[in-house]
Formats: C-alpha cells, sequence, structure tokens
C-alpha cells in the first residue's frame, strides 16, 4: 500500500521559513518522480515544485529562488523547504507522486501553510 505522509506546515510569518517532508512507503521511490502542489482557497491546484529520478528540479516561477524540492533516496523522504514566505503562499501543500514506470500517480493528504501579514 502506498503512503505519502506530509508533516512541517504550520503557521509562520512574512519572511519565516518552513521545512515540508513528505515520508513515503509501499513504493520504489528511487523510480518515482516526485513534487509539491498546492491549493489555496477557491484556486485550482498548482505545481510548486517537483525533481525528477534524476534530480533534476524545475519550479514555478513565482517561488523560484525561494523554494528548494530535495529528496533522499536512503529515507525515502521528499523536502520542500521555503524561506522568504509571503501571505500568497499560503495554501494546503500536497506530496505527489508519478512512477517512472508505470506512470501511477499518488498523493499525500496535505498540510496547511499559512503565511501571517
Amino acid at each position: 500500500q502506498v503512503q505519502l505522509v506530509e508533516s512541517g506546515g504550520g503557521l509562520v510569518q512574512v519572511g519565516g521559513s518552513l521545512r515540508l517532508s513528505c515520508a513515503v512507503s509501499g513504493i520504489n521511490f528511487r523510480l518515482t518522480h516526485w513534487a509539491w502542489y498546492r491549493q489555496a482557497p477557491g484556486k485550482q491546484r498548482e505545481l510548486v515544485a517537483s525533481i525528477s529520478i534524476l534530480g533534476a528540479s524545475d519550479y514555478t516561477e513565482s517561488v523560484k529562488g525561494r523554494f528548494t524540492i530535495s529528496r533522499d533516496n536512503v529515507k525515502n523522504t521528499v523536502y520542500l523547504q521555503m524561506s522568504s514566505l509571503i501571505p500568497e503562499d499560503t495554501a494546503i501543500y500536497y506530496c505527489n507522486s508519478r512512477a517512472a514506470n508505470s506512470g501511477r500517480v499518488d498523493w499525500g493528504q496535505g498540510t496547511q501553510v499559512t503565511v501571517s501579514s
């Protein structure tokens, strides 16, 4: 059974930092592409950052230079380091997996990030 469990969300002031974690089980972690999405109230879910099985990363324009996605193939954990947070970053953040061989997609339950001004 595939499980993606996010943690690390919370309330932070403008300019602060948070690190989100996504602990993974039941999946071949090394052969999976990983991503973080977010969904703000009243908005569509959007891709924030992604990292491939080879470690190549990409970011949506609004978080470039502020967020860093990383993967630990030993701990089977994906991270999203967020800094210089702004109110517009307030959202539920979701961990997403896409298996490189089958294309299977799985989602975590989400973790709330709230940036107060």
